[in-house]
This record gives C-alpha cells, sequence and structure tokens, in this order.
C-alpha cells in the first residue's frame, strides 16, 4: 500500500517552537520509564536529513500490531513524522518503556480505514474531532 495522504488547505495551527520541543522531550522520557499507557516513541529516518527523529505519538491497538494516527490536531499539514515514514516505512523503531522494537510502516486504506478510524474515534472521541478542523483526509498508519 501507499503512503499518499494530502495537505488539506485548512486545520488547526500546528504547535511549534520550543515549547513544544520541551513538552516532547518530557514525554518521551516519560515514555521510556513505564511501559504502560497509550504514547510510544516513534523513531522515524528524516526524509532529507537522513537522520533519526523521535516523536510521542498516541497508539491503538496491540498483539504485536500499533495504529497510529498523523492528525497533527486537526492541522491543515500532515506532521513530519509523516513524511518520513512515507520515504523510509522499512526504517522504523518505536520504543514502549525499555523496549525497542524495529516495525514496518504501512498505511490503511479503504475498509481496513473505515474499521480503524471507527476504533480509534470510539476510544479516542478528539480524535473525531480533528477531522472537523481540517479538510485533508487523516491518514492511520499500522506498524508491525
Amino acid at each position: 500500500m501507499t503512503f499518499d495522504g494530502r495537505n488539506g488547505t485548512r486545520g488547526a495551527r500546528q504547535p511549534q517552537g520550543l515549547l513544544i520541543k520541551l513538552a516532547n522531550k518530557v514525554a518521551m522520557g516519560r515514555i521510556r520509564r513505564s511501559a504502560s499507557g497509550s504514547l510510544l516513541v516513534l523513531t522515524t529516518i528524516g526524509r532529507q536529513s537522513g537522520e533519526e527523529r523521535q516523536s510521542p505519538v498516541r497508539w491503538f491497538g496491540g498483539d504485536g500490531e500499533w495504529l497510529i494516527v498523523a492528525s497533527a490536531g486537526g492541522a491543515a499539514k500532515n506532521p513530519a513524522w509523516y513524511y518520513n515514514l512515507k520515504a523510509h516505512p522499512d526504517r522504523v523503531w518505536i520504543q514502549i518503556g525499555r523496549e525497542k522494537k524495529a516495525v514496518t510502516a504501512e498505511q490503511l486504506h479503504g475498509a481496513e480505514y473505515d474499521a480503524a478510524w471507527q476504533r480509534i474515534a470510539a476510544e479516542a472521541p478528539q480524535f473525531a474531532g480533528y477531522r472537523t478542523k481540517t479538510d485533508r483526509l487523516i491518514p492511520v498508519v499500522r506498524l508491525s
């Protein structure tokens, strides 16, 4: 399957700057200290820089596969990590607690996407709200 998420023409403002970088760093430290919870540290390879990039991301699922949502809080543009996954879907790692695993990324489409989105929206209703903020189709990515 392909990564084909397009940017929209409207949406919420994506957080940026030093404050969000600090918040992400704190969140990733907490994720690494605790194997419980619904966040993971996503490590990708930068599509332009070739350097490792890390982001805290909410996940859904289990049993050897994790679903993540490229919502960016309903922003008009996909998050940077989405484009890194698109460029290098086989060079991805996740970390929950002290356990780090290599995974492969695949964007969901069609009926798989619809079923995953219903599950995600039921489990975390704020994600359904992100759809009302933007006119882009918010990608769901399976990591396995």
